[in-house]
């Protein structure tokens, strides 16, 4: 009788437990709601979803959502985050060869990653989010400037260079939102390389002109 479990304590560990996945699971929830939160919040933008939303699409409690990631918000950062995954490797453009003819490169670069309708959906949900809700887009600014704008500035080793990388990407980032946001034309049926040409002088005049 003394040896087996406490009046309740079988209850006890299976709440404790409730809503978590065993460990080999983990990665694969953990996907599914970075998932299901991209969808969510490209279709119903950053104020209208909810985490019991993202939860529901992602098939899980909305308890594993706040375990994984915490707030909405925190939610939001991490799907954008991995939604930016391949923008965010822009900085490795400034790598690949010297400074001169970089405004190309980045142009390339941020283009090639917008063109492709595997990376450009959850750009766009992202984007759309932070254009409409002020929370949504400090997080945005947050990303971008912490690992992007920061790592680019360091590789000018100028005395304006966090200026020069900030201008450089509003260059990029506003004429992503006219072309494939707001669709306004000619822009938006323009063939990205005549496109990338006008750009790329004018980013590489940003960042590397007296």
């Amino acid at each position: 009788m003394n040896g087996g479990p406490p009046a309740g304590g079988g209850s006890g560990t299976t709440a404790r437990r409730r809503g978590r996945p065993p460990r080999t699971e983990s990665a694969d929830t953990r996907d599914r709601i970075l998932t299901a939160a991209r969808d969510e919040f490209s279709e119903h933008g950053y104020e209208k979803t909810s985490v019991r939303g993202i939860a529901k699409s992602a098939g899980v409690d909305s308890a594993l959502v706040h375990h994984y990631f915490g707030t909405k918000e925190q939610v939001f950062e991490a799907a954008i985050t991995q939604s930016f995954g391949p923008a965010l490797q822009a900085p490795k453009a400034i790598e690949e060869g010297p400074l001169d003819g970089v405004g190309e490169r980045l142009a390339r670069f941020f283009f090639g990653v917008w063109e492709n309708p595997a990376t450009r959906a959850p750009l766009l949900a992202v984007v759309r989010s932070a254009v409409t809700n002020e929370t949504a887009a400090a997080v945005f600014r947050r990303i971008i400037a912490t690992q992007v704008l920061r790592r680019i500035a360091v590789r000018l080793e100028l005395p304006d260079a966090e200026l020069r990388a900030e201008l450089a990407a509003a260059q990029l980032v506003g004429t992503a939102v006219l072309r494939y946001v707001i669709k306004i034309e000619p822009l938006a049926s323009a063939d990205p390389e005549q496109v990338i040409a006008r750009l790329a002088p004018v980013v590489q005049g940003h960042l590397t002109d007296p």
